[in-house]
């Protein structure tokens, strides 16, 4: 599998704000006007030789690799007055693809090119960014952390003002993109008066690198976090497969007094051929990088069990049917349904099929995995909104990564104990049973394989199946696309609907989207577009979740609202949902992933997909050579 490349973290030089008239950038960076020694502006002895001594020492004895964090590296009468001139005058765009959502200003870079007028409501942030980006500071920059050269040119500025507020977040990634060298945060929470508290979210996560991966992967969990105090640095060198960290999502609501996580954030670059201080180095084993390891390598390690390549069959034979009937419901075992969907899916390309499993099985799962989320923590009542990275793991179910590619659980591979008092032991009428005999017995069987071949007149050849469980605040996928090869995708969707009124009403949340978790499909992207920025364009949602009847099958599969198709947005969205099954036909380099799941939501997603190599089936009448 391989990923379009996409920005790693969100700074996006096209996002203007405040309004900046675009100018050729080049040459070593210089203000508009004659900058005062930054010394001024610096923290009391921060660029002294024994605190830089100091420093260096906690840089290069931190864990999980090596950063350093400064708890104060401005003068407060200066923060003070770059907090005023953010809120005041600056707007913020909101962003979100597969692996960010976030609030953020243009790159303040565009500053030099504001008109006069412009330019005097930001003296503290020019001032601000003249010193951080000064010799003296970086120097102060390459003896703490022993760097090589870090380029002055202006066009190698890169920072830019983030606003994280409830719902956003950054997942994992080693901010590893062309010339980068070290990345860093300032911190300016809001309000001042309220430091912020750690179970607000919004944590910076560093993760360790599992030994003896290859490539580096990082740990499904971080081994440290650092929550964001006011005034306080952190920074570390981007280093390819090492620098593996991410942000906690911010769970806080936004209230009268202005609450958000603000930052100043960007990187240092290396310097370039011309440059004063410029050393001729080797490059970076950028190979290593968590966006190169989504492009060369598959999101997930399927193993494909061998099969022999079946003919397409005519119709299911009475055992099949009366295997499948155990699981099935048995409106989609008649030939009038088999033919519908059949004919639906030749048309579309993808089916969804509500209550898909017999009703015996559907309450139980419905039920079971409910009280699965209230026992582990992770329900509508659950204390703690956002877990902790332990939460729902367990003999039964454990963390699946790495996290730079995807993370959710999976049913342990441990051999199942016939003994009650067993760690391994699943009891029948368990959730757990019922969700392996799905993933082990029912998808992989030759019965169902004849019921795929059937609905989709293709032939599935190898195939992975999988039960998972992505747990609020926690779990996700990462856009990846096969290059040169279709896939048949199922997901059958196992989600528990959440009961809001005393009458069992149901309550629609999930159907807003706002709560992620959804599944995405993006078409290839067209030039340098960046395709996971889904939220630009109408999507082609698949959400409704009406009453069905088993008296008609064809009610049971889901009808198109009727809207118009646009030619921008995502192909295909469907959110979570319970005993509904969608089958889709992903062409080579159509991009898929399940969108982060927020602490927001009531519950996990819960949840059986499965994968298959497909063979095509020639047209009646099609010549198999040229005459």
């Amino acid at each position: 599998m391989s990923t379009t490349m996409r920005p790693r973290s969100p700074i996006d030089p096209d996002i203007a704000a405040p309004p900046a008239k675009r100018q050729r950038r080049s040459g070593s960076f210089t203000s508009s006007r004659a900058s005062p020694d930054p010394h001024s502006h610096f923290a009391a002895n921060l660029l002294s030789a024994s605190n830089i001594t100091i420093l260096s020492e906690q840089y290069h004895s931190s864990q999980p690799f090596k950063h350093v964090v400064i708890e104060k590296i401005f003068q407060e009468s200066l923060l003070m007055k770059v907090k005023e001139e953010i809120v005041e005058h600056l707007s913020f765009t909101e962003k979100e693809t597969d692996i960010y959502k976030v609030l953020q200003t243009g790159d303040l870079q565009s500053l030099n090119y504001l008109d006069e007028d412009q330019r005097k409501l930001f003296p503290s942030l020019q001032a601000l960014r003249d010193s951080l980006y000064s010799k003296q500071f970086r120097d102060f920059i390459r003896k703490v952390t022993g760097c090589g050269p870090l380029s002055s040119c202006r066009d190698r500025q890169d920072m830019s003002v983030n606003s994280y507020k409830k719902t956003c977040h950054l997942l994992n990634h080693d901010d590893v993109i062309g010339s980068r060298r070290v990345s860093y945060i300032l911190y300016m929470p809001l309000p001042i008066d309220q430091p912020w508290q750690p179970e607000w979210g919004g944590a910076l996560e560093l993760y360790p690198v599992v030994p003896g991966s290859n490539p580096p992967e990082p740990a499904p969990t971080p081994s440290k976090t650092i929550a964001p105090s006011w005034g306080q640095w952190v920074m570390f060198e981007v280093q390819p497969g090492k620098s593996f960290h991410s942000v906690e999502e911010v769970v806080i609501d936004t209230d009268k007094t202005g609450r958000q996580r603000l930052s100043i954030s960007g990187w240092f670059h290396r310097a370039k051929p011309g440059e004063e201080d410029y050393e001729e180095e080797e490059d970076q084993a950028d190979s290593f990088s968590s966006l190169k390891q989504l492009i060369s390598h598959s999101s997930l390690a399927h193993s494909y069990t061998d099969v022999h390549t079946p003919s397409l069959p005519d119709t299911l034979t009475s055992e099949q049917i009366s295997f499948l009937g155990r699981y099935l419901n048995p409106v989609y075992l008649t030939e009038k349904a088999l033919a519908s969907m059949k004919e639906r899916f030749a048309a579309e390309s993808s089916l969804e099929l509500h209550r898909f499993l017999t009703d015996t099985l559907a309450e139980k799962l419905q039920t079971g995995l409910a009280q699965r989320d209230e026992e582990d923590g992770l329900g509508v009542r659950r204390a703690r909104q956002m877990p902790f990275h332990s939460s729902g793991t367990s003999v039964t179910w454990h963390a699946k990564g790495p996290p730079h590619k995807a993370r959710y659980c999976v049913l342990s591979n441990k051999k199942l104990s016939g003994r009650p008092d067993s760690p391994s032991y699943i009891a029948e009428d368990s959730p757990e049973w019922v969700m392996r005999q799905l993933q082990d017995v029912l998808f992989p069987s030759p019965a169902f394989r004849t019921w795929l071949a059937t609905v989709t007149s293709l032939i599935p050849l190898r195939h992975s199946v999988e039960a998972r469980r992505f747990r609020p605040g926690l779990d996700y996928t990462l856009a990846t696309s096969e290059e040169n090869e279709t896939r048949l995708d199922l997901c059958l969707g196992l989600t528990p609907p959440i009961e809001r009124g005393s009458d069992g009403s149901l309550d629609a949340s999930w159907q807003t989207g706002d709560w992620g978790g959804w599944e995405c499909y993006l078409a290839p992207p067209e030039g340098d577009e960046d395709p996971t920025v889904y939220r630009s364009a109408k999507p082609r949602n698949r959400t409704s979740e009406r009453g069905r009847s088993d008296d008609d099958e064809d009610e049971t599969m889901s009808e198109d609202d009727g809207d118009e198709e646009t030619d921008s947005g995502p192909l295909l969205t469907v959110q979570p949902g319970f005993n509904r099954l969608l089958l889709v036909l992903r062409d080579e380099k159509v991009m898929h992933f399940v969108k982060y799941l927020s602490a927001s939501a009531p519950g996990c997603r819960w949840d059986v997909c499965g994968e298959w190599e497909v063979g095509m089936v020639a047209e009646e009448g099609e010549e198999s050579g040229s005459e």
